[in-house]
């Protein structure tokens, strides 16, 4: 395979070469082949080897206590950094730290490039509504407006209403048309943020000679509401991270536009996403870009823009950024948040539907994990220290995501149902739900915190919802178990077995709804 041509596969049946073909469709099978081998395995051995297993499961859940501790510990560690980088004023920062940076904050310009399918208008006018009161020179923010073809008459109708009344706000503005009929694309948001990224530079950034490695992008959702900092605080970190063209910033993904408005279920996936994230955010070394996020322009430009060809366009640009770069690219928390819309359709049952398919499209990012295993085995650059290390987390927290959940909250129970009357008479058989009981009890612990955070990361309540609200914002935790595995394992899963057997996903886009 050419140089670099790697990094804009798509799938297996893209690759010509015979060997180079079964050798990414095997990286594309791995991750639910462990998935499965390890819950099949489970199963079995509860049958063959009940006293084994039975240990195992009893080691596995204090390693799930153990780990769920650990990641509380940076759970409270980031909510403390999140507080104190949201009561700065970072534009006064940026004006006490002039002449300390090689670069004057004054020199960078930022791009906002917003992908937009069918959203309504009122969606749309309140991301840019947040846009204007972002506390940073609008003189330095170009913005693009990128619709689909596909999206039709009312998608032009919006961004005319859009044009007409916030175009005049910002140094530049524009709006992109993304075809329908490019022939290899994949429909979704990677090509038509590519074609977007690909208009602005000839039609603005080009014209006006601004130098790319003074260009901020940053990729949000067309829900996405920064909060009024967020620019200011993502070009200090950018001014102040060494190697900061080989570096993308991570915000908090902070799904609280209509939070009030969703169903327990669906809050607590959200918030429970939200909590992740910021728990990476104190792991650097682990992260990798998500939904809404920045890079350097340069970056973009080097690369030729993001892959048309897959669904998870925002991670995947951190995986194809540390390919073509040899290993050398990372992400910078900013510890800072953008809000985004919670899950919410017309009735329980449809919002219970995006849920899944929400969550599938996400664990549907087990596609980069094929992708980035070929990527190392092309490229002979990248350390092997690093290729290592990246290609084990990036497995376990797909195999994790996909298995966890069910060994703990069902499959723990199988040897007492599977191993016979021979172990049932054994004490083990007694004490195996007693000791899984307690751990779990323990780990549970953990929910008073996320009850607490998430009471402390919600907007204000609106007057149509009453005081007693909060209640239910406090005991939907008791529902973790079953979210975690109806809305988090299983979609994880079912993603991986379509990958494992070939049946590729197209791009979803969630839907966005107000109430």
């Amino acid at each position: 395979m050419e140089k670099n041509q790697y990094i804009k596969i798509g799938y297996a049946g893209e690759i010509e070469n015979d060997k180079e073909r079964r050798v990414y469709r095997f990286f594309e099978i791995l991750p639910g082949l462990l998935a499965w081998g390890t819950l099949l395995s489970v199963i079995f051995l509860s049958w063959a080897s009940p006293v084994a297993i039975a240990f195992f499961i009893i080691a596995f859940d204090i390693y799930w206590l153990l780990k769920t501790l650990f990641l509380s510990l940076h759970l409270r560690s980031s909510f403390s950094k999140m507080r104190k980088v949201m009561k700065t004023d970072w534009l006064e920062e940026l004006k006490k730290n002039e002449g300390k940076s090689e670069i004057d904050w004054r020199q960078i310009h930022h791009l906002v490039i917003l992908p937009m399918y069918k959203e309504t208008y009122e969606v749309v006018a309140e991301t840019f509504e947040s846009l204007l009161a972002a506390n940073y020179p609008k003189e330095k923010m170009m913005i693009v407006l990128a619709i689909e073809e596909r999206g039709g008459t009312d998608a032009v109708l919006t961004a005319e209403k859009i044009t007409k009344k916030y175009g005049q706000n910002f140094f530049k503005f524009l709006v992109t048309v993304h075809p329908s009929t490019i022939v290899g694309e994949m429909a979704g948001k990677g090509s038509n943020e590519t074609w977007a990224g690909r208009q602005v530079k000839e039609k603005i950034i080009d014209k006006l000679g601004i130098p790319y490695e003074n260009i901020l992008v940053s990729v949000f959702d067309i829900d996405t509401v920064v909060y009024k900092e967020y620019f200011s605080r993502l070009t200090y970190v950018f001014l102040n991270t060494p190697d900061r063209i080989y570096t993308s910033f991570q915000p908090v993904p902070v799904f609280n536009n209509n939070i009030w408005d969703a169903p327990s279920f669906s809050r607590v996936v959200a918030q429970s996403g939200t909590f992740w994230h910021m728990m990476q955010q104190e792991r650097p070394e682990r992260l990798a870009t998500f939904s809404s996020h920045a890079m350097n322009f340069k970056t973009l430009v080097e690369m030729d823009f993001w892959s048309t060809k897959n669904v998870s366009e925002d991670s995947r640009i951190f995986w194809q950024s540390l390919l073509f770069y040899n290993g050398r690219y990372k992400v910078a928390p900013l510890h800072y948040p953008v809000s985004m819309d919670a899950n919410l359709a017309g009735n329980i049952l449809q919002t219970a539907v995006n849920v899944y398919k929400q969550q599938r499209r996400w664990g549907w990012g087990a596609e980069n994990i094929p992708f980035l295993l070929f990527g190392f085995w092309q490229n002979k650059s990248i350390p092997r220290k690093t290729k290592l290390y990246w290609a084990f987390n990036h497995l376990e927290g797909f195999w994790s995501w996909g298995t966890n959940a069910l060994i703990i909250f069902l499959l723990g129970w199988l040897p007492l149902f599977l191993g016979g009357q021979k172990f049932n008479l054994m004490l083990l058989s007694y004490n195996l739900p007693q000791i899984t009981r307690i751990i779990m009890t323990l780990a549970m612990v953990g929910l008073v915190s996320s009850a607490i955070y998430g009471i402390s990361l919600l907007p204000a309540r609106p007057q149509k919802h009453e005081f007693f609200r909060y209640f239910f914002m406090i005991i939907q935790w008791a529902l973790m178990p079953v979210t975690i595995i109806i809305f988090g394992a299983l979609p994880g899963l079912e993603a991986q077995t379509r990958l494992m057997f070939g049946r590729y996903m197209g791009f979803w886009v969630t839907p966005k709804e107000r109430h």
